[in-house]
C-alpha cells in the first residue's frame, strides 16, 4: 500500500518507515526545529511529535523518545501542518486553447491525468483538497477512492461529483457541440429547476460526493457566459442547501457577481468560490452570517499570461481582465473585514503542483504570512468541517510539511517544501 510513498529519504529512515505501514502501530518521534501548528499565532521550538500509525499522539517539549520509536530528525526545519487547497481540479485535464479537450478524452483517461495531478500535488505539499468539480462526472469519486485504496499516490480529496448548473450555464463544456449532445456523464448536475436541482443534489450524493458545488453565477472560463450574471435562482439553491444539509453536507457556489454571491448566501451556502466583484453590501453579508470565502487571486496573472500566449478564446481572455483586479481588490477589504477565508486557488486552471504561489498575493493583498499559513491549514479544515487535519494537534492526522527557511518571513518558501509526510508516511 505504501509502495509510492518514499523518495528521496534518508537510507536509515526510509528502511524503518518502510519496514511498517504508517496504519499499523508504528512510532515516529519527529524532532521539530520551528513549530507552526496551524492553529495558533504561537511558533515554538524545542518541540517534538509523537506519531502512532497515521494519526498524531503528542506534542510537546522534546525528551527521550519513546521506547521502539523511529526518530526523524527535522530539528534545523519549519514544521507545519500538511497544507489544504479547497479549490482544485485535480480529476479534469486543465485549461488550455482546446475547448473540445474534455470530450476528447474518455473518462479512464480523465482518471489517469487526475493521478498524475494528485501526485504532483502530493509532493507540493498539499495533503488534502478538496475539488469543486469536473467535466467528466464521478471522475473525482473515482480518484479520491483510488487514493483512499493506496492505489495511486495523492492528497486527501473530498469531492463534488459534478456541477449543479442551469442548462448552458457555467458548469457546462459550452462552444463544443449542442450541449443535448454532450455525453451523459458531462451532464450530471444539469438542473432547470428547483425539483430538479434536489433531485441532482441527491444523485450526487448516493453517487460519493462529499459535498456539493453549485453554480450561482457566469464564468469567467465558460463560453456564452458572463461572471456578473446570476445563473442558479435562490430557488434552486435553496432546494441544493435543503437536500445536502439534511444529509449532513455542505454546499459552496461559484459566485463572481455580487448578486449571484447574495443570491447564494441567502440561500443558505458554507461557502462562495471566487467572489470576484464583491461590493460593500456583499461583504457585510458574508461577515454577518458568517460564510466562507474561496478567493482565488494568484491564477488571473496566469490566465493572462499563459493564455494570451497560448491562444486561449479572447472572451475568456476578456472576462479574466474584467475580474483579476476587482477581486484582489475584494480580498483586501474581506480581510479586513475579518470575513472567512480559505486556501483556495482553482489548480488546474495553472498546473497542478504550483498550488502554493498563491501564498504570495495573499500576503500582498492584505494578510499576515501566518493568516495565509492559517487559511491553508487550521481555518482550511474549518472550512470543511473536518477536525482530523489542518493543525498539529493531539488526534489529527500526521501530515506534515517542512522547509529550511521561516515562511514567516518570505511566505513564497512554501513554493519549494524540502519534506512532505502524509498519515505518518514520507512522501518527500
Amino acid at each position: 500500500m505504501q509502495r509510492f510513498r518514499y523518495r528521496h529519504l534518508n537510507a536509515a529512515i526510509a528502511a524503518s518507515l518502510l519496514a511498517v505501514s504508517p496504519a499499523s502501530a508504528q512510532t515516529l518521534y519527529i524532532k521539530a526545529g520551528r513549530l507552526i501548528d496551524g492553529v495558533s499565532n504561537e511558533v515554538r521550538t524545542g518541540e517534538c511529535i509523537t506519531v502512532e500509525g497515521e494519526h498524531i499522539k503528542a506534542v510537546g517539549p522534546c525528551g527521550k523518545a519513546p521506547d521502539g520509536a523511529t526518530v526523524v530528525d527535522w530539528s534545523g526545519f519549519n514544521v507545519l501542518p500538511g497544507l489544504i487547497d479547497l479549490h482544485t481540479h485535480l480529476a479534469d485535464l486543465g485549461q488550455s486553447a482546446d475547448l473540445a479537450a474534455p470530450i476528447k478524452a474518455s473518462p479512464a483517461e480523465t482518471a489517469l491525468v487526475g493521478a498524475r495531478n494528485a501526485r504532483v500535488t502530493l509532493d507540493a505539499g498539499f495533503t488534502s483538497a478538496r475539488d469543486v468539480g469536473t467535466y467528466r462526472g464521478l471522475t473525482d469519486v473515482t480518484l479520491r477512492n483510488a487514493i483512499d485504496r493506496g492505489d495511486v499516490p495523492g492528497p486527501r480529496m473530498w469531492v463534488a461529483g459534478a456541477y449543479i448548473t442551469i442548462p448552458k450555464g457555467g458548469g457546462e463544456l459550452n462552444g463544443v457541440v449542442p450541449n443535448e449532445e454532450l455525453p451523459a456523464d458531462m451532464r450530471l448536475g444539469v438542473a432547470a429547476t428547483p425539483e430538479e436541482a434536489a433531485a441532482k443534489t441527491t444523485y450526487l450524493l448516493d453517487h460519493g460526493a462529499d459535498f456539493i458545488k453549485t453554480i450561482a453565477t457566469g464564468a469567467v472560463l465558460a463560453i456564452g457566459t458572463e461572471p456578473g450574471a446570476p445563473e442558479l435562482t435562490v430557488e434552486q439553491l435553496r432546494a441544493v442547501v435543503r437536500v445536502a444539509h439534511a444529509r449532513g453536507k455542505k454546499v459552496t457556489a461559484h459566485a463572481h457577481g455580487a448578486i449571484g454571491i447574495q443570491n447564494a448566501i441567502n440561500a443558505g451556502v458554507d461557502s462562495i468560490e471566487h467572489a470576484s466583484l464583491a461590493d460593500e453590501a456583499t461583504l457585510q453579508l458574508a461577515k454577518k452570517r458568517g460564510t466562507w470565502l474561496a478567493m482565488d487571486i494568484y491564477n488571473g496573472t496566469y490566465i493572462d499570461d499563459i493564455g494570451t500566449k497560448e491562444g486561449w478564446p479572447e472572451e475568456y481572455l476578456r472576462k479574466n481582465r474584467e475580474t483579476t483586479d476587482a477581486q484582489r481588490a475584494a480580498f483586501r477589504r474581506a480581510v479586513e473585514l475579518g470575513v472567512n477565508i480559505g486556501y483556495a486557488t482553482d489548480a488546474g486552471v495553472y498546473p497542478h503542483g504550483l498550488n502554493a504561489r498563491q501564498f504570495r498575493n495573499m500576503v500582498k493583498y492584505g494578510m499576515t504570512p501566518m493568516q495565509a499559513i492559517q487559511s491553508a491549514t487550521g481555518r482550511a479544515s474549518e472550512e470543511m468541517g473536518r477536525s482530523d487535519v489542518g493543525a498539529i494537534v493531539p488526534g489529527r492526522y500526521a501530515d506534515f510539511v517542512a522547509v529550511k527557511a521561516d515562511p514567516l518571513t518570505d511566505i513564497t518558501v512554501l513554493e519549494k517544501i524540502d519534506h512532505v509526510m502524509k498519515g505518518g508516511a514520507i512522501v518527500r
